[in-house]
């Protein structure tokens, strides 16, 4: 494992919202700054990764992000911990409690197991978990009281992209493929495949997606999160399907779908997930029609500052386009290639969206 002790300040602005919690929000400085808000007395901030890293580039590094900005709000260090594979988060866990943390932030639901464990055996430890719900006896609850899930249905926003990538695409095929057929990786996927369906019905046009089907709930997947030769090779076998956007989910796994389509000499766009991969990764900068956000750093930082002061809820986030926790990047160096009404019919749709006049199905509504 690798432990590090950061302070740093993430510049701007904060809007978070939840289906169980009030919306709030903070503003960021532009530069890192004095503290801003007094801690508890003993306040500790802590983070444990995923076998993802911090610079992940994605999930990873929001919540890396917004824990630092935090830190740096409340006059903290924040002890930080990237676990290499799956046999570290408990030992990880383990040494972060040791170690005094007060509010423990686990990234991602592998971590999910661990997370549980470890809260049932400290309960007077906050713990906060990104992209799971904490509920692994699947009884509808989170496992501990002390847990506080962070959750996104990403779906609403992956059906934005979906629509946009059937109104870019010339072949008329468009392909998906993720790390492994968990619900947050999924999610993406069936929104995406939703938005090209609903644009079909829309246009009456017949742009097929490769790489999930909607009806089996499974397709495409590289069996990890690495950017590896199986990923590069999943993401080849769709480019073969004469697919002209590709949109991988899971972390890393982005940069082998980079990869094939550089060295397939074709004109592919992708679509990038959790950040701006315009902005987080601009080595693929000309290859992104968009990406999919979800406000992970700013809930994160939300979750800690408010542990900061001692407010702790565990109460459930989920990020929506209506509380703006989840959404699209700008177009950016693609903004002259869509076409010139695409923007508005994405507006226009959002808007039903939140309002409910169409209908984004994922494991989060139902």
């Amino acid at each position: 494992m690798k432990v590090t002790t950061k302070k740093a300040g993430i510049a701007g602005l904060a809007l978070l919202g939840s289906v169980a919690l009030l919306a709030g929000c903070a503003s960021a400085p532009e530069e890192s700054a004095a503290p801003t808000a007094e801690a508890i007395e003993g306040f500790q901030p802590c983070m444990v990764s995923d076998a993802g890293g911090f610079d992940d580039k994605s999930f990873n590094q929001l919540g890396f992000e917004g824990i630092t900005k935090a830190a740096d709000e409340l006059g903290v260090e924040a002890i930080t911990v990237e676990s290499k594979d799956e046999t570290e988060y408990a030992p990880n866990l383990a040494s972060l409690v040791d170690q005094g943390c007060t509010v423990i932030v686990t990234v991602g639901f592998a971590l999910s197991a661990a997370t549980v464990e470890s809260a049932t055996a400290n309960p007077d430890v906050e713990y906060v978990i990104i992209d799971d719900a904490a509920d692994n006896d699947f009884d509808g609850t989170v496992d501990a009281d002390n847990i506080k899930p962070i959750l996104f249905d990403t779906a609403q926003a992956a059906f934005l992209a979906g629509y946009a990538a059937a109104d870019f695409t010339e072949t008329g095929v468009v392909g998906t493929y993720g790390g492994m057929n968990f619900p947050t990786v999924s999610i993406f996927m069936d929104g995406f495949a939703q938005g090209v369906q609903f644009y079909d019905e829309a246009k009456g046009t017949d742009v097929k997606v490769v790489g999930w089907d909607t009806a089996k709930q499974d397709g495409s997947f590289t069996g990890g999160f690495e950017a590896n030769d199986q990923a590069r090779q999943t993401a080849q076998a769709l480019i073969d399907q004469n697919i002209d956007v590709l949109l991988p989910v899971g972390g890393p796994i982005y940069q082998s779908g980079a990869a094939a389509i550089r060295d397939s000499g074709r004109d592919i766009a992708m679509i990038g997930v959790d950040a701006d991969l315009t902005q987080t990764d601009p080595s693929v900068a000309d290859l992104i029609l968009t990406s999919i956000l979800k406000g992970i750093d700013v809930a994160t930082y939300d979750s800690v500052l408010a542990a900061g002061k001692g407010d702790f809820d565990p109460a459930p986030y989920v990020g929506t386009l209506e509380n703006e926790g989840v959404g699209i990047a700008p177009f950016h160096d693609f903004e002259s290639k869509v076409s010139d009404t695409l923007q508005g019919e994405l507006d226009d749709l959002q808007a039903q969206i939140i309002s409910g006049d169409v209908e984004v199905k994922s494991y989060l509504n139902q």
